[in-house]
């Protein structure tokens, strides 16, 4: 992505993370891309005082991950996340994760605000803080998630 990022997430592989071929293991790719995700929630407001006070949170309700090249142990990780998409539930994210400074693999995340088990609004600061940060997607978008504008 051209842009700026809306965050940077940094964190340290983890030896247990390494698989039999000596790389990190698939799963550990998305643990780290969903801490990613946490980064952003906290940033624009969806804190863990925020969850504790209003049983509220983010859902994912999809992702897409592109696994780009292998990420060798014992380097730090860098998530580049953005927002590409809002509406009135919805949080459309894009994370890039880097090791060495290459790129390694990307993810895609579309994530509903829940309150008590059912989806709900944004908060008004959440949402203006998404819509501040909101960027373009990136070419290399899936194309599979959408966002209608009306009132989801």
């Amino acid at each position: 992505m051209d842009a700026a990022p809306y965050l940077v997430h940094r964190e340290p592989v983890q030896d247990a993370w390494i698989d039999y071929n000596g790389h990190l293991s698939e799963p550990y790719y998305v643990l780290v891309l969903g801490n990613a995700t946490t980064a952003v929630m906290d940033a624009v407001g969806l804190d863990p005082a925020y969850r504790q006070a209003t049983d509220s949170s983010l859902y994912t309700v999809e992702a897409h991950v592109r696994y780009l090249d292998e990420v060798p142990g014992g380097v730090e990780l860098e998530v580049r996340s953005w927002i590409v998409g809002a509406t009135g539930k919805l949080l459309w994210l894009w994370h890039e994760l880097y090791a060495e400074g290459r790129l390694r693999a990307t993810e895609e995340v579309l994530g509903v605000h829940v309150t008590s088990g059912a989806s709900s609004p944004l908060p008004d600061a959440v949402a203006a803080a998404a819509r501040a940060a909101l960027v373009d997607p990136p070419a290399e978008a899936s194309g599979q998630i959408r966002l209608r504008r009306s009132g989801t």
